[in-house]
């Protein structure tokens, strides 16, 4: 029996990548998957059989190595997680509420600031710049790559087929940050549907509507994913927001009590390297947030 990666997820079928890289088959989950309490997912390393009619069934889900709700895909090992740094500007809550959704899910990510070429001349212009310089030395300092990209005209995008190579990413941010633009800049010849962004709303419109797991030349897939703007930690299963924050860890070894949520409590690491200066202030705020988020969340579950 064939093994494959389902590679779209649509209208009840699964279209399975064989291992000859041809056209993808067409298949029907088994109906066990629902009696199970399982669905396939976009990503899914899977043994399927072919039927009489040209199609095929999924007849195994192979073990995952992670798994996304939102968006729901399997087995995905790094997030390119896009942003603009104009319309819409860059939002580093959004940012680290994505970081938190990653970190939880076991995965590396890639922050990538798109739309270079759209920056203005002049005083407009030299705060982009600055506040896009300051955050990219935040988040290296964390530990994340940074690649500064405009799919117009090229900058930044040979640094970012370099990092795709060999894995399953999967690419994702707030609609109108120029995600498909990306995709197109990275694999010529596919033209996914962009939009521009809205004069009224300030954000751009969903241009893509499935999860789609799209080959690249030079080996691995890209997720090209719906947009979306809000992650509910109480949909997430996130309890340990803390553990999601990179530069927590060291530090929360130190911490005076078990089970400290570097919120209020005396002795207490995290808050004394934020006041040192060792973690940032922005981070350590957006965390307290987050913190406050869920516990609302909570109290009215």
């Amino acid at each position: 029996m064939p093994e494959g990666i389902i590679v779209k997820a649509l209208s009840g079928y699964y279209y399975v990548q064989g291992p000859d890289n041809e056209e993808p088959v067409q298949c029907r989950g088994r109906g066990i998957f629902k009696k199970r309490g399982e669905s396939p997912l976009v990503g899914d390393r899977v043994r399927y059989s072919h039927t009489e009619n040209g199609e095929g069934t999924v007849e195994q889900i192979l073990p995952r190595s992670s798994e996304l709700v939102r968006p729901p895909i399997a087995n995905a090992d790094l997030a390119i997680l896009v942003f603009s740094v104009i319309r819409p500007e860059l939002s580093l809550i959004l940012l680290d509420k994505f970081l938190v959704h990653i970190e939880h899910a076991g995965m590396d990510a890639i922050l990538v600031f798109s739309k270079l070429d759209r920056i203005p001349e002049g005083d407009e212009g030299d705060r982009i710049h600055r506040e896009m310089e300051a955050a990219e030395r935040l988040y290296s300092t964390i530990g994340y790559q940074v690649v500064k990209t405009s799919a117009h005209s090229g900058e930044g995008m040979e640094t970012l087929r370099a990092a795709l190579a060999g894995h399953i990413n999967v690419l994702a941010g707030q609609s109108g940050v120029g995600k498909s633009s990306l995709v197109n800049a990275l694999v010529p010849g596919l033209q996914l549907e962009t939009n521009e962004i809205s004069d009224k709303l300030g954000r751009g419109k969903h241009t893509t509507r499935h999860v789609e797991l799209i080959l690249l030349a030079g080996g691995g897939y890209m997720a090209d994913t719906p947009g979306f703007s809000q992650l509910d930690f109480a949909e997430l299963g996130i309890d340990e927001i803390g553990s999601c924050f990179r530069e927590f860890t060291d530090y929360s070894q130190s911490c005076k009590f078990r089970g400290c949520t570097h919120t209020h409590e005396p002795h207490c690491a995290v808050i004394e390297a934020r006041d040192s200066g060792h973690i940032a202030s922005s981070r350590y705020d957006n965390y307290v947030g987050f913190m406050a988020e869920w516990k609302e969340i909570k109290r009215r579950y």
